[in-house]
């Protein structure tokens, strides 16, 4: 049997006063690009920052590659797993190679020399992510689109098989938002890596995503394929309203509100 990516049981995250995730228990599988939609204040981020260690249950477990994330040391993990939150750092006086380059920091540390293996990463992020051209522009003088290839670069750079990016496309228009998930998208089917998603867009989530996963106040709402998310009533139970799916001429399908 397949070794699932996260293996999450009985998983509860509180705040003070509030229950953010309740009871979730599903299986992620490795080598997939999966979204996870819903609701604002569903609890994706929740979900996506407690996978990448950045929040602690509040009860259940998590389990990565096997091993119960309490496990790992935070080198390790920084080398299997990369995590985009959703506003990115300033870059500002930094050039696209400068930043892809801190992708590198997991394996020399703060004070080792940046050697061959190093270099030879960091071109080859910048291959894979169409980024050669910028490699000597100021970070902060990029579209959107390109900035956020630049931060899929720095991730690729960390040679991580894993990727968790916290809605990566919610500040971009409709063709950056094509370019960034297709360069996702890509990683996966062609590289061999694993994407979590968190994404609002209904349509892009079942378009370019192999696996979906829908939270709704904390709780699991529908997993599966996006043909199992692009039906009228399951879209409803997960939105509230009523649901219309139409197909392309391609025959992909498309939702819009009935």
């Amino acid at each position: 049997m397949t070794t699932p990516l996260f293996d999450i049981r009985n998983l509860s995250v509180d705040v003070p006063g509030r229950r953010l995730l309740q009871d979730l228990t599903l299986q992620l599988p490795a080598g997939k690009s999966i979204a996870l939609i819903g609701h604002n204040g569903s609890g994706k981020s929740t979900l996506l920052k407690t996978l990448a260690r950045q929040i602690l249950p509040s009860h259940g477990t998590v389990t990565f590659e096997g091993r119960a994330l309490p496990d790992w040391n935070a080198r390790d993990y920084a080398r299997r797993l990369a995590f985009l939150p959703q506003t990115t750092p300033p870059a500002e006086g930094m050039t696209v190679r400068e930043l892809i380059a801190l992708g590198r920091y997991p394996w020399h540390g703060a004070l080792g020399r940046f050697g061959p293996r190093d270099h030879d990463a960091v071109d080859r992020a910048m291959v894979e992510c169409a980024l050669e051209p910028f490699r000597d522009r100021m970070v902060d003088t990029l579209s959107g689109g390109e900035r956020q290839r630049a931060w899929l670069a720095m991730m690729v750079a960390q040679q991580a098989g894993t990727l968790l990016l916290d809605e990566p496309i919610s500040a971009l228009d409709i063709a950056h938002q094509v370019e960034v998930l297709s360069l996702v998208q890509r990683m996966c089917h062609e590289q061999g890596r694993s994407a979590i998603t968190v994404l609002h867009e209904v349509n892009m989530s079942a378009r370019f995503c192999d696996h979906i996963v829908a939270i709704k106040g904390g709780k699991i709402a529908m997993q599966g394929t996006p043909a199992d998310l692009m039906q009228p009533q399951v879209l409803q139970d997960i939105y509230g309203l009523p649901m219309q799916v139409l197909t392309r001429p391609d025959g992909s399908p498309v939702a819009i509100p009935a």
